[in-house]
């Protein structure tokens, strides 16, 4: 196998493009043109060839991640499944069709999936490095979908599940969530604790009424004891 011609992608930057004398084409990275020692003219050898169509197969499939990517968030397996689908089974043929190639047997297509599992691993790792997947962080990124959808910790444990989030981040995620809710619904009291003193002295006769106000609304006595001590040091730092 000769390199008739090597020249760089004009549509993707990065990107080379190996012409053999056969008329066939393989798209590679820059880097696999260094690594591999690539020029114009250069006669491969079986692993050569082998190494270059797996460098290409790589590139395509760092283009497919990429893509896949910018849509939405995903999981390393999630990834590693869409990268890895083979096509699906054609059609019945129709009468006025010609006849098909025979089918590849089950171990060919075992192979074909195995050789797939190890450049989308590869392409995975690497992504991995660049941080453009993270398994922890995207934990937390289902987490908080789920609970702005008003779902539970056991539906968000599910979700995690069948997006294929390793089980070591689902704990950390809700317990991030939990404590983020309680943030919020700590703001949220004290927030109505401040309108309902309207700018009046904190004194113990207005404190008074802002916590029967808190209580009418639902919250408990250890959310509004806070809510009244914010108030106190909010008013203690902003009075003239």
């Amino acid at each position: 196998m000769v390199i008739e011609k090597l020249e760089p992608s004009q549509h993707h930057k990065g990107r080379w493009l190996v012409w053999f004398e056969d008329g066939s084409l393989q798209r590679v990275g820059e880097g696999d043109v260094v690594g591999l020692g690539l020029y114009t003219g250069k006669e491969l050898t079986d692993e050569e060839a082998d190494a270059l169509i797996a460098a290409g197969e790589r590139s395509r499939m760092m283009d497919k991640a990429a893509e896949l990517l910018a849509l939405r968030p995903l999981s390393r397996k999630e990834l590693l499944d869409k990268l890895t689908e083979l096509p699906r089974k054609p059609h019945r043929r129709k009468a006025d069709q010609p006849e098909e190639e025979t089918p590849p047997d089950p171990e060919t297509i075992q192979r074909q999936r195995e050789a797939l599992r190890q450049s989308a691993a590869s392409v995975a790792d690497r992504l991995e490095e660049l941080g453009l997947i993270n398994d922890r962080s995207y934990a937390v990124t289902v987490a908080q979908h789920y609970a702005g959808k008003g779902y539970g910790p056991r539906k968000i444990r599910d979700e995690m599940y069948r997006r294929g989030v390793p089980r070591e981040y689902w704990d950390e995620a809700i317990e991030a969530l939990q404590e983020q809710q309680q943030e919020h619904e700590e703001s949220k009291v004290f927030e109505l604790a401040r309108q309902k003193l309207r700018g009046q002295e904190p004194s113990r006769e207005n404190l008074k009424k802002v916590s029967d106000f808190l209580l009418r609304r639902g919250f408990g006595w250890e959310e509004i004891s806070e809510a009244l001590d914010r108030l106190r040091t909010h008013e203690e730092e902003f009075d003239p």
